[in-house]
């Protein structure tokens, strides 16, 4: 019973990326009073950033050879983001925001699916491409907000515990075998084809 329990609450917290509601605010959405509280809540309102920083958690778990190998892509992720969001608040145009934002969550998907192993500074990297662009539309939207820059506190704050719950999640999956992360991988990597033929 116990470990039906705990294969359903595993189950659950994978899925949890597809069950949340799609982001606003790049798409002509209202804004809101900007705040910490408002940032910290941001990355929780879109299955796209949801599952893409999930996703970069399961994968650092999964591909590690052990604790030392576990921060390179979370930490990567989060300070990309972060530049990415200070452009977004500054203006900046940056093109293909939204088809390179599906892109990661194909590319996150499949390194779930295969746990590539990849060198830290080379992890990092990769997520940190697209993660500027993730920043970017979150920037996008809070742009003109005052308390602008707490509410980016408070969504990078939200991405690094994101990205703590995905590694929570792959360290339990890695001594579990390869069915579960395959298939959470592969579920990321369908939502992101998806979104691509959305905005191709």
């Amino acid at each position: 019973m116990r470990l039906l329990s705990r294969s359903t609450f595993l189950a659950l917290l994978v899925a949890l990326p597809l069950a949340a509601a799609a982001h606003v605010g790049v798409d002509g959405a209202a804004h809101h009073a900007a705040g910490f509280a408002q940032g910290f809540l941001h990355p929780f309102t879109g299955m796209d950033h949801l599952a893409a920083m999930v996703g970069v958690g399961l994968w650092s778990a999964l591909a590690a050879r052990g604790a030392r190998d576990l921060a390179w892509a979370p930490l990567g992720f989060a300070a990309m983001l972060l530049a990415g969001a200070l452009l977004g608040l500054a203006g900046v145009q940056v093109p293909a925001v939204e088809p390179m934002i599906a892109a990661s969550l194909l590319v996150v998907g499949l390194l779930v699916a295969t746990r590539l192993r990849l060198p830290g500074p080379v992890a990092a990297a990769v997520v940190g491409v697209f993660a500027v662009f993730h920043g970017v539309a979150h920037g996008y939207e809070l742009s003109g907000e005052t308390g602008a820059a707490a509410a980016v506190a408070g969504m990078v704050l939200a991405t690094i515990l994101l990205h703590i719950a995905g590694i929570a999640v792959g360290w339990v999956l890695r001594r579990r075998g390869t069915l579960l992360p395959r298939i959470a991988g592969a579920a990321v990597a369908l939502f992101g084809v998806t979104l691509l033929a959305q905005v191709a």
